[in-house]
């Protein structure tokens, strides 16, 4: 039996294996301490993305939404 003969069964595709999201898996599992940075580069990737698929809108629309939810944020700090 030679070394080609070996059929070697394909590894079971989880979360941690897909590229994109891969790091961000690892990062929930624990295996990493740095979440919030992953989350952060996440983010930064799918907007980029946006900008790619959809041109001057994908860049501009996410931070026009992004702005009342930052003022709704800072009230209810404010608030106590």
């Amino acid at each position: 039996m030679a070394a080609a003969d070996i059929a070697l069964a394909p590894a079971p595709l989880t979360l941690d294996r897909v590229p994109l999201f891969g790091a961000f898996a690892r990062a929930l599992l624990g295996t990493h301490g740095v979440l919030a940075l992953v989350a952060v580069a996440l983010l930064l990737i799918l907007w980029a993305g946006a900008v790619v698929a959809f041109g001057l809108p994908g860049l501009y629309l996410p931070a026009v939404v992004a702005a009342p939810l930052m003022v709704a944020m800072l009230v209810l700090i404010s608030r106590g």
